[in-house]
C-alpha cells in the first residue's frame, strides 16, 4: 500500500521541478526604461533579455488626449466645497448668518470685530510689504 504511494510521489518530483522553471520565465523584467525621443531619433534597443524599453515621442508627452487637457469651465464641474464657501459668503454680506456684520440678528457684532480685525491684519501685511520695498 505505501509502495505505489512513494513511487507516485516520486514521479511526480520531476514535473514540479519543470514547472518552477516554467514559473521563472514568466518573471517581470528586472529593468523598463521609459525614454522620449525628440524628432528623427530611433527608440534604441533594449540591453539585454530582462530589459523593456518603452518609446514616445516627445511631441506628445501626455498621456491626456488635447481636447481633455483644457475643459472650459462649467457650473457643472466647480466642486461642492466652492459652491458652500460662495454661498457662505454672500450669506455673511448680506446679513442672513451668525458671524455676518449686520445691525439684524444677535450675533451681528462678531461678524463686524472679524472684519475689522481682518481688515487690520491686512494693513499689517501691506505695511511690512511697503517696509521691506523702501530700503
Amino acid at each position: 500500500m505505501l509502495r505505489p504511494l512513494i513511487t507516485a510521489v516520486l514521479l511526480a518530483l520531476p514535473a514540479v521541478a519543470v514547472a518552477q522553471d516554467a514559473a521563472t520565465q514568466g518573471q517581470p523584467p528586472e529593468r523598463i526604461r521609459s525614454i522620449l525621443l525628440k524628432p528623427g531619433e530611433k527608440c534604441p534597443p533594449a540591453a539585454n533579455e530582462n530589459e523593456v524599453v518603452v518609446c514616445a515621442p516627445s511631441e506628445t508627452p501626455y498621456r491626456i488626449p488635447r481636447r481633455f487637457r483644457e475643459a472650459p469651465y462649467t457650473p457643472a464641474s466647480n466642486s461642492w466645497v466652492n459652491r458652500v464657501e460662495a454661498i457662505d459668503q454672500v450669506s455673511r454680506v448680506n446679513g442672513a448668518v451668525p458671524g455676518s456684520c449686520s445691525v439684524v440678528g444677535s450675533a451681528g457684532f462678531s461678524g463686524c470685530v472679524f472684519q475689522m480685525i481682518q481688515n487690520w491684519a491686512a494693513e499689517r501685511r501691506q505695511a511690512k510689504k511697503d517696509a521691506v520695498g523702501e530700503r
